[in-house]
């Protein structure tokens, strides 16, 4: 059968989408139209690229040189900040507030410009400096630096095509989803709402997941988002609105329409959603407590408070797109992660082994239920009606 596929977002979590392919796909299943957010979207775009599910296992176990998973590298700290950014900071003003008694102006700033480049030579004040700043502890380069690497690999050239050339090359019809804070509102990106913006930065707006990594602001060579001018906007992870966007391949809604464009889809729909309710065998769901008496260095403190952070993201990235899920259950395709971290880029192999069997068992558990192989008709999305044209099998 071929398939719409959506894919939800999960930072780390997304690593069960491997399992879940390598079942559909060797059942002889194909994919048309993909949507996703945050890892969702890495998923999808690296599909769109040409990559099979064990091209996208290889890239999940790619190794830095030191042992560790490479994604782990994507939690890459600052490494400066331009002299402008600093001095139209909000650090910098507060140095610059507090008055020293009996010193002269000109020598109180220049004590406060050593004070601040010796600080930000320090790699934990440097996060706290992204943080306040850029809205992240990271900085997202080393993410941005690895996808473009695959998107060029094995000839496809694609790591510095827009989404308009992306959809030209690859005759895949892709949409990333991400969050403008500027403007309030989800956007979907993709070769008609956004043609200018290059296919790595549409990703990287995607999985800007809050606190975590720097936001980022949309660049004026950009162009426009739809007829709207929205340069200097800040975009976040695609989660903060809608973590999982099915609604956007099943809904009748005229302005969904718009969106998505007027090329046809499948009529199959297949909603990939990271359950965090459901456990992965093998795997212990208790979380250890953190022990904070025991932390006594500075580096320690940073991780409690990154620990706290991560604690929120994993929070609010769990929540769900209740209505749709509801309304459009019979598309969706539940994957274990629970014991799982969204931001767990540095997991052990045998754990990442045994996600990628618990996806790939629950892919194959829906199509067994869906009875799909060798079926008389085909399950039908929500049309223009509105009413599903899901056959019986």
């Amino acid at each position: 059968m071929h398939y719409d596929l959506v894919f939800e977002g999960g930072g780390a979590k997304g690593i069960v989408f491997v399992g879940a392919l390598q079942e559909l796909f060797e059942r002889g299943h194909t994919v048309g139209r993909l949507i996703g957010t945050s890892a969702g979207a890495i998923t999808a775009t690296l599909l769109a690229a040409g990559y099979r599910s064990q091209d996208i296992l290889a890239a999940v176990n790619e190794k830095l040189p030191d042992g560790r998973p490479r994604f782990a590298s994507f939690m890459d700290i600052p490494a400066e900040f331009d002299r402008r950014t600093i001095q139209n900071s909000l650090i910098y003003h507060i140095f610059n507030a507090v008055d020293l008694p009996f010193t002269p102006q000109q020598l109180e700033e220049r004590i406060d410009k050593t004070l601040m480049d010796a600080m930000l030579k320090l790699p934990v004040y440097r996060q706290l400096f992204s943080f306040v700043e850029r809205g992240g502890l990271f900085a997202g380069d080393a993410f941005l630096q690895w996808l473009k690497e695959k998107l060029n690999a094995d000839g496809r050239n694609l790591g510095s095509a827009t989404l308009e050339e992306f959809n030209r090359k690859t005759g895949v019809h892709l949409s990333v989803i991400a969050s403008d804070t500027t403007g309030e509102e989800m956007l979907v990106l993709n070769h008609h709402t956004a043609p200018g913006v290059p296919i790595i930065w549409a990703v990287r707006m995607s999985m800007s997941i809050p606190f975590l990594w720097q936001e980022v602001r949309w660049d004026p060579n950009w162009g426009r988002y739809r007829t709207r001018n929205i340069a200097g906007h800040t975009v976040v992870d695609g989660g903060v609105l809608s973590n999982f966007p099915i609604d956007l391949l099943l809904s009748g809604d005229e302005e969904v329409k718009k969106l998505m464009g007027s090329e046809p889809g499948s009529d199959n729909v297949l909603g990939l959603l990271i359950d965090e309710s459901q456990p992965v065998p093998g795997v212990s769901a208790e979380k250890q407590p953190v022990d904070e008496e025991a932390a006594r260095d500075l580096e320690s403190r940073a991780s409690i408070v990154l620990q706290r952070i991560t604690s929120l993201i994993n929070t609010m990235t769990n929540a769900r797109d209740n209505l749709a899920m509801e309304t459009y259950k019979e598309f969706i395709c539940h994957l274990p992660a629970k014991g799982y971290g969204t931001t767990e880029f540095d997991m052990p192999e045998d754990k990442i082994q045994k996600l990628i069997a618990a996806g790939r068992a629950a892919m194959k558990d829906y199509l067994n239920r869906q009875n799909i192989p060798g079926r008389k008709g085909r399950p039908g999305r929500k049309g223009r009606s509105g009413r599903s044209g899901r056959s019986n099998p």
